[in-house]
């Protein structure tokens, strides 16, 4: 299965892509699957601002790393925002 994954501010800045796809085995992936796919590409990057991050399958808001990801799916990754 195919899905695309968005890195967006600092996020971006550590991988060094705004966005890539990942071929990952069919039998039902997770988002810790997505996530440690990332860890692998990316090493030590990855590692330090991943768990910082906030993530959106689909657009919707998701905190539990065992929710099954689906073909065509996004996984955006949001790294904490600074604002006022």
């Amino acid at each position: 299965m195919r899905l695309t994954v968005r890195y967006f501010a600092g996020a971006r800045a550590a991988v060094g892509v705004t966005d890539e796809s990942f071929e990952l085995p069919d039998e039902a992936p997770t988002v810790a699957a997505v996530l440690a796919a990332v860890r692998e590409r990316h090493g030590d990057r990855a590692t330090r601002v991943l768990p910082a991050c906030s993530f959106l399958l689909d657009g919707i808001a998701v905190r539990d790393h065992d929710t099954t990801v689906w073909s065509g799916s996004r996984l955006d990754v949001l790294p904490p925002f600074a604002g006022g």
